[in-house]
C-alpha cells in the first residue's frame, strides 16, 4: 500500500491549556501541524473529494479538540488529537505537532513543542 502524506500546517488557535490555573483561565496561542499517512491513488484518479480526506472537516475536527477541551499538558492535547484523527479519518498513521509559543518557561526560548507519531496499531 502506498504511503502518501497529506499535511495541514500551522493551524492557530486561542485555547485554554496549561499546567497553571492562570494559563487555563486566560488562554493563549497554540499552533498545530498534522500529517496524515494514507493512500491517495483513488482520489488522484477520480479528482473527487469523496475519495480523499476533506481538509475542511479535518481542520474542524482538530479545532474542536483544541478549543472545546482543556488539558494541563501539551502532550495530552497532542495525544488526544492523534487518537481522534485515527478514529475519525481513513488514515493509517498520523504525526501531530503542537506548539505553545508563549509558554511560561523561565529564560529566553521560542516556546515549547511536542511531536507524536501514532498509527492504527495503537488503538
Amino acid at each position: 500500500m502506498p504511503r502518501d502524506l497529506v499535511r495541514l500546517k500551522n493551524m492557530v488557535f486561542h485555547a485554554h491549556h496549561g499546567y497553571s490555573e492562570e494559563e487555563r483561565r486566560v488562554g493563549q496561542r497554540f499552533e498545530v501541524d498534522v500529517e496524515l499517512f494514507l493512500d491517495v491513488n483513488r482520489a488522484a484518479a477520480s479528482d473527487h473529494i469523496r475519495d480523499t480526506i476533506d481538509l475542511y472537516k479535518l481542520y474542524q475536527a482538530v479545532e474542536r479538540v483544541v478549543i472545546k477541551k482543556q488539558f494541563k499538558l501539551v502532550e495530552t492535547l497532542a495525544e488526544t488529537i492523534a487518537a481522534m484523527l485515527l478514529k475519525k479519518f481513513p488514515i493509517t498513521e498520523v504525526h501531530v505537532c503542537v506548539r505553545k509559543p508563549n509558554s511560561p518557561v523561565p529564560g529566553i526560548c521560542d516556546g515549547i513543542e511536542v511531536e507524536i507519531f501514532r498509527d492504527k496499531s495503537g488503538l
